[in-house]
């Protein structure tokens, strides 16, 4: 059974982005947020953020609320912030695989892969 999950680190810092608020949306319907949580103390969500019936082919947008986590650890950086919201665009082709979508973050840069 295929599912979608993700985590973040801080590279910057070198640690997991604990308590990072995200969403995850279905671009067809951009307009309802299909799911939400935070960020564990290892940088990961408690569970999967799609999995079973919910778990489609389609394009998905995840929206990670990485400035307000670098204004918590007290990080100066002017306003706006040079990256407050990131949002990773990627397509799931095959409802049967685990899909692993990282981020890993820092003040003024990100990058992310498939990871497994």
């Amino acid at each position: 059974m295929g599912r979608l999950t993700t985590h973040v680190l801080d590279t910057a810092h070198g640690c997991p982005g604990t308590n990072i608020y995200l969403e995850l949306y279905r671009v067809d319907d951009r307009t309802n947020c299909i799911a939400h949580t935070r960020t564990n103390s290892d940088g990961r969500c408690e569970k999967p953020l799609l999995e079973g019936d919910a778990f489609v082919p389609g394009v998905y947008e995840l929206l990670f609320k990485v400035g307000d986590y670098y204004r918590e650890k007290g990080i100066a950086f002017s306003e706006p912030a040079f990256l407050d919201e990131i949002v990773l665009r990627f397509g799931i082709a095959n409802s049967d695989d685990h899909y692993h979508v990282p981020l890993l973050v820092s003040p003024y840069s990100y990058s992310t892969y498939r990871g497994s």
